[in-house]
């Protein structure tokens, strides 16, 4: 009996358990100031991601073609314009998996492949792989001649 008068109310006492509205206020203020804060942060980790994984692709491919080129008598892989035909390279899963994704490019056109012998000069979205067929050489869409991305 005498456990539970500790815990008796008198009449004049209030017992509050509830958070204020002041107090509710400010953790909404603080997770908003920490939500302004971290965005930034996200979105840039995104575009770096982008980034390397874009360059990851892009070292393996150079890697595949030159691995075909010592196998097969310095001839270059039968690639075709388009959307990601890489042909030997792609195919049986002996050079590459499958065919190489720009996701700086984004989009429908992240493995189109287009032929000239130089780089982008430009950020664009309409391809995602430059080759050119005489050289063999193979750069990144939207990436210049040093390898770093165009833009952003």
């Amino acid at each position: 009996m005498k456990l539970r008068n500790q815990f008796r109310v008198l009449p004049n006492q209030r017992r509050c358990r509830a958070f204020t509205l002041v107090e509710i206020l400010i953790v909404v203020i603080i997770l908003g100031v920490l939500a302004a804060i971290v965005t930034p942060h996200f979105v840039g980790a995104v575009t770096d991601a982008s980034v390397g994984t874009t360059s990851h692709e892009l070292a393996k491919l150079r890697r595949a073609i030159e691995v075909y080129r010592i196998e097969n008598n310095n001839l270059l892989p039968d690639v075709t314009e388009g959307d990601g035909t890489w042909g030997a390279l792609t195919s049986g899963n002996q050079y590459l998996k499958g065919p190489p994704v720009n996701p700086y490019v984004g989009g429908a056109n992240a493995g189109v492949i287009i032929f000239r012998n130089s780089p982008d000069v430009a950020q664009q979205s309409d391809y995602g792989w430059i080759f050119d067929t005489t050289s063999g050489q193979v750069w990144a869409g939207s990436f210049d001649q040093n390898d770093l991305p165009i833009g952003n």
